[in-house]
Order: C-alpha cells, then sequence, then structure tokens
C-alpha cells in the first residue's frame, strides 16, 4: 500500500476536513422507495443528501463520470453531469481529486439512467453538488482480490469493515442478539445491573486472574474472571432478579474458541432453581435464534470443514455425567460422596491410563472428570444438549443434589461440541460453602492456579441468607460464533487479543509531508 502524497495548497484550499455534513436521508431506504422508477425517470423534486465512501470511479470525458460508494452498508451508483452542477465550484474542481477510498458529501436527486445499449437503465442518486469531506491516504485493496488475510483483518479490523460486507454483517447480528437478550429479561422484570471489573479476590469461577496494581492505595488487584459473587450478594439485598452483559477476564491462551477478555450474560433469580433454568435456556436460546436467523435450523462449520446442522428447538436432550463416564470406560465409578477422595484419584489416573485419555497435570479429581466428559460426552453433543449431575468438587458454587450425594443441581449446555451456557441451583448454605472453598484450597495447593480461594464477604453475605436462587451464565461470543457460522472467536470480536506486532513503519504524516501546527502548552487540569 502507499499513501498519496496531497500538496498544502491541496489540503487547504479548498478544505478536505470540513466540520460538518448535513445528511438528510436513509440511504437504506434508497432501492425501495425509488425502485420503481422507469428508464430515464427522474424526481428531481427530491433533494437527498447522503455522505459515502467512494468503491469505483468511472469517468466518461470531462463533463461525466461515475462513482460506486456505500452508505449504511448500502451500494449505491452516483451520477455525476455537468449538466446537473448546481456548485459554485466547477465540476473538474469537484472530481479531479477524488479518488477511490474517499469520503464525500453528495446532493442531488434520485432517477434511473437511460443508456442506449441497454433495455433498462441503473437506480442512481444523480449528483448536483459533491463535496470531499475525508480523502483516504493509502490506497484501498483491490476489490477482485479484495482484503483476505486473517491475520491483517483482525489488525486493521477498520480496514476489514471496509472491504468485507461479511464482517459488517457479523457484527450488526451480535448486536442484534445483545438486543433480543437484554429485551427478554426486561420484559421479565430483570434489573439489570453493573459489578466491579477490579476485585482483591478473583472469585465466581475457576481461572487464572489477571493483575493489576492501585497506585494510590498500594493495593494489588485482579481483573474479574465472573460477576457471580457480585450478583449473589445483591440477591441477598433483596433484588430478586438480576442481570448482567459485561466483559470477563481470563489470563489464559487465545485459541480459536477463548479470547483473554471476552462478554458473558449472568442472571440470577430468586426462588428459582436448575429445572426452572433448563426450560428459560430452552426458551431464550431458542427463541434468539428464531429472532436472528427466523427458523430453528441452522448450519455451522469447524475449522476441519465438518459441517453441522443444528436443531435449536426445546426441548433439548440431557445426559446424566457418571452413568454416561460409566458407559464409555466400561466401569462403575465410586459413589458421588466419595469422588473427592484419594481413592478415586487413584481410580481416575487408571481410567485415564485405561481410555488413553492425557490430562495435564496438576492430576486433581475435578481435573481429570472434566477432561473424561470432554473425550466422551462432549464431542457427541451437536444438537443443543444439557450435561447434568456433576460432582460437589467440580462445583464449589453449586448447591448439593437433593436425590444424590456427592453431587449438586448444576447442569452445562453444549452445542456443536462446545460449550454454551453454565448454571446451577445456587449454595445458599454459608456453612458449606465454606467448606467448599476450602475444598478449592485444597486444590491449590496440589497445584491448580484456577482454583478459587476464601472470600470472606461473600460468606459473610450468605450468612445474612441467600433465598433459594437459580444462577445462570452464557458466553456471548461463542453463541454469535454458532449464529454467524464462524469457527474462530476472533471473526466475532471487534477487536481480538493479537499478539504485538513489532514492525516499524512510517508514519502517514511523514511519507506526506504534512507539519503539525504549534500549539501553546495547557497544563492539565
Amino acid at each position: 500500500m502507499f499513501i498519496r502524497k496531497t500538496s498544502r495548497h491541496q489540503l487547504i484550499n479548498p478544505p478536505r476536513y470540513p466540520h460538518k455534513f448535513h445528511v438528510n436521508y436513509d440511504a437504506r431506504n434508497f432501492i425501495n422507495e425509488f425502485g420503481s422508477l422507469e428508464k430515464g425517470e427522474h424526481k428531481k423534486e427530491k433533494t437527498i443528501c447522503i455522505g459515502a465512501r467512494i468503491y469505483n470511479k468511472r469517468s466518461s470525458g470531462a463533463n461525466l463520470c461515475f462513482y460506486d460508494v456505500r452508505a449504511e452498508g448500502v451500494r449505491l451508483q452516483i451520477m455525476c453531469t455537468n449538466l446537473e452542477n448546481t456548485s459554485e465550484r466547477s465540476f473538474a474542481d469537484q472530481h479531479e481529486l477524488l479518488r477511490r477510498g474517499d469520503i464525500i458529501g453528495i446532493k442531488g436527486f434520485p432517477g434511473r439512467t437511460s443508456p442506449k445499449n441497454r433495455a433498462d437503465g441503473e437506480l442512481s442518486l444523480f449528483a448536483q453538488e459533491v463535496t470531499l469531506l475525508t480523502p483516504c491516504l493509502h490506497q484501498l485493496p483491490d476489490e477482485y482480490y479484495g482484503f483476505k488475510d486473517q491475520e491483517q483483518r483482525h489488525r486493521k479490523r477498520y480496514l476489514d469493515l471496509i472491504m468485507n460486507d461479511d464482517t459488517r454483517r457479523t457484527f450488526l447480528t451480535r448486536s442484534k442478539m445483545v438486543t433480543y437478550i437484554r429485551r427478554y429479561f426486561d420484559e421479565r422484570d430483570f434489573i439489570e445491573v453493573e459489578t466491579p471489573m477490579m476485585n482483591q479476590i478473583a472469585g465466581g469461577a475457576t481461572a487464572k486472574p489477571f493483575k493489576t496494581f492501585h497506585n494510590d492505595f498500594d493495593m494489588e488487584l485482579y481483573m474479574r474472571i465472573a460477576p457471580e459473587l457480585y450478583l449473589k450478594e445483591l440477591i441477598v439485598g433483596g433484588m430478586e432478579r438480576v442481570y448482567e452483559i459485561g466483559r470477563q477476564f481470563r489470563n489464559e491462551g487465545a485459541d480459536l474458541t477463548h479470547n483473554p477478555e471476552f462478554t458473558t450474560c449472568e442472571f440470577y433469580q430468586a426462588f428459582a432453581d436448575v429445572y426452572d433454568l433448563m426450560d428459560i435456556t430452552e426458551d431464550l436460546v431458542s427463541g434468539l435464534v428464531n429472532h436472528v436467523t427466523g427458523g430453528s435450523v441452522t448450519k455451522f462449520k469447524n475449522q476441519h470443514g465438518e459441517e453441522y446442522e443444528v436443531n435449536w428447538q426445546k426441548p433439548w436432550k440431557r445426559i446424566e455425567m457418571i452413568p454416561a463416564l460409566e458407559e464409555a470406560c466400561g466401569e462403575k465409578f465410586p459413589p458421588g460422596d466419595q469422588l473427592h477422595s484419594m481413592e478415586t484419584n487413584e481410580f481416575l489416573k487408571r481410567m485415564l491410563k485405561k481410555t488413553g485419555v492425557d490430562c495435564p497435570s496438576p492430576l486433581t479429581n475435578a481435573r481429570m472428570l472434566d477432561r473424561m466428559v470432554g473425550e466422551f460426552i462432549e464431542e457427541k453433543c451437536i444438537n443443543p444438549t444439557f450435561i447434568t449431575g456433576h460432582p460437589q468438587m467440580m462445583s464449589p458454587l453449586a448447591k448439593y443434589h437433593r436425590a444424590n450425594p456427592g453431587l449438586c443441581e448444576r447442569f452445562e449446555a453444549f452445542v456443536c461440541k462446545k460449550e454454551i451456557v453454565n448454571a446451577y441451583t445456587e449454595l445458599n448454605d454459608p456453612f458449606d460453602q465454606r467448606l467448599r472453598f476450602e475444598e478449592q484450597a485444597r486444590q491449590k495447593d496440589q497445584g491448580d492456579d484456577e482454583a478459587q480461594i476464601i472470600d470472606e464477604t461473600f460468606c459473610n453475605a450468605l450468612e445474612f441468607g441467600l433465598p433459594p436462587t437459580g444462577g445462570w451464565g452464557m458466553g456471548i461470543d461463542r453463541m454469535v460464533m454458532f449464529l454467524t457460522n464462524n469457527y474462530s472467536i476472533r471473526e466475532v470480536l471487534t477487536f481480538p487479543f493479537m499478539k504485538d506486532d513489532k514492525q516499524e513503519k512510517p508514519k502517514a504524516a511523514e511519507v506526506a509531508g504534512v507539519q503539525p501546527i504549534p500549539v501553546e502548552g495547557i497544563t492539565h487540569k
């Protein structure tokens, strides 16, 4: 790419960066409103002013040129003739400096062209005045070859959006999904809240946190890994339905389905349990899919080229974790109330060896079970599926199962082998909660740096009384991936995490020879 060199005279006379251009029309309505115009028909009484970016310029002599522009995501043709020019500036002055990529303001009227060699004309905006609003100092990628390099697309999202309509559609779909989710909860009397991003204790999930430091208070803080504990404290305080859509931060690797910062939706409802949450999940997600796609069946292609047809209609399939693992391993597992013991640890190591499943250290019971679940159960979950019956030691914040000792009332929802929802009946016994935290502390001592630590503030809040409560969390990014058919999370994040690009490149102002205007020093207030 090169930077277009423009003289100072051309930049200043006339001004190339005007402060304002009055837009009076939504370009998205142009085709619907004027598509019925006949060949050679015009509506000169209708004055339209739009701002747009030039994608192509074609000249036919000194007094006629055409522009293909995009405004509001819509492509339009602009026809410019000297006969229709009403500007004080000459036709040549208006158009000779305009290039592909420039942002221009167009004032004109709608009509359809009347070519001699075609039976029909092209619906166009006939320009009466064209103003350069912002020049593009770089050459845009060629439209034929496009801008396809994934690394560059993610680093230069602005250029990706300029060149690729699919990227724009993905982010519009994401916005549409978040709006639907927010409306779903608002219509059911939930209160949207905001909780702290920085905490003295990283709690609410099993993950490794980012650290930061507050200089004035000389205090080490953690970026939040989940808002769960704060939201449950609000339930204790009497806000019986709360939800939050926001960013979480986890100091873990970045791959096709994980980004160090990501967006979740969590809600908590007093006097609800895990079975209510299953019904809400089916209702919310199936309604969301229908709202976005207009149906209940979608297709998703993974990185290996395998295409899945996903039916989101309720009811969803349900799988009990331990019985499914027993079937896969061909052996009876220890009772639920023994799954945390050292004897079970030896049993699980033997099962890993028997089935050939690899599990990285530390070999805690929770990590080994989670590894086997991923190998034998998650791999079969193509259509939406609830995995239930988790051991308590895998779920330090979930309430014990009312019928199966050692297990808890929790489910994870999986689609195309990936988790989209995690939910459970919340543990509200402060004594049991403290014991669970202590078990997590034991796992941390064994080397599991993702295990949680005791949060005294939260334990104290539970002592004031948390009503029976259902808690639920969904990954927004992953849902967007499924509904836009993108197997990489980077495609659904406006600015995904990228490794540092250390290539030194000259600045645009340096290449163009533009000198900054001196500014008097003003002290910071």
